[in-house]
């Protein structure tokens, strides 16, 4: 039997669970050659430029360890997530080695809906969307603004520090329109003291028209 590279994680997936007021988070982990031959790393790609990773050297003997470390950029990352890193190596039996990871973001707030959609010539009635803080601890919204003049709106506390209703309603549905609400809040972390959420007046599709 021709002897064989394989290079293997210790775990089957690499979590990383970064804090809300995180930018980027760093982890190590380590795998092993469980073939019967040396490998070779040639390369190392991330299939999202928001997550890079890099070996402790290039050549792994047959039963080595090895250990890698990754850096995954927060930036506006919400949620649970699925990414990739991609080792070339010199042997065709394994040329290429997926690394798994799982990004677990904490939500602090949430926005539903994201948009506010309405057709043109709809009738302008309002629409809510209701904005919410789930962090563990409150946050107030301060000031809300637009980056449109031709809609109205307005906001209101539902439940102190944790839940708000923002309604809206456009001017007139006559001409095709894309804006947002700037929303911002107390929040001690910086990238939480702005949040957006959209409206838009769109042409209905042909399908959905009478």
């Amino acid at each position: 039997m021709a002897a064989v590279a394989e290079l293997a994680l210790e775990v089957p997936v690499i979590e990383l669970k970064p804090k809300p007021e995180d930018e980027s988070i760093t982890t190590t982990f380590v795998f092993h050659n469980k073939g019967t031959k040396p490998v070779k790393v040639l390369d190392i790609e991330s299939a999202c430029s928001c997550l890079s990773a890099s070996l402790d050297k290039a050549v792994y003997a047959p039963g080595e360890m090895g250990t890698g470390k990754a850096e995954f950029k927060v930036s506006s990352f919400v949620g649970r997530h699925e990414k990739t890193v991609h080792v070339r190596t010199d042997d065709p039996a394994q040329a290429e080695w997926v690394i798994p990871f799982v990004l677990e973001v904490p939500e602090v707030i949430r926005i539903e809906p994201k948009t506010l959609q309405w057709w043109l010539g709809d009738e302008t009635s309002p629409k809510t969307t209701r904005v919410t803080m789930t962090g563990s601890g409150p946050m107030k919204i301060k000031a809300i603004t637009s980056t449109r003049e031709n809609v109205e709106f307005s906001w209101k506390e539902i439940e102190p520090g944790r839940v708000y209703e923002v309604t809206l309603r456009p001017k007139s549905t006559g001409e095709v329109m894309l804006g947002a609400l700037r929303i911002e809040t107390d929040s001690t972390i910086p990238k939480y003291q702005r949040q957006m959420a959209f409206f838009s007046v769109y042409r209905k599709p042909e399908s959905q028209q009478p």
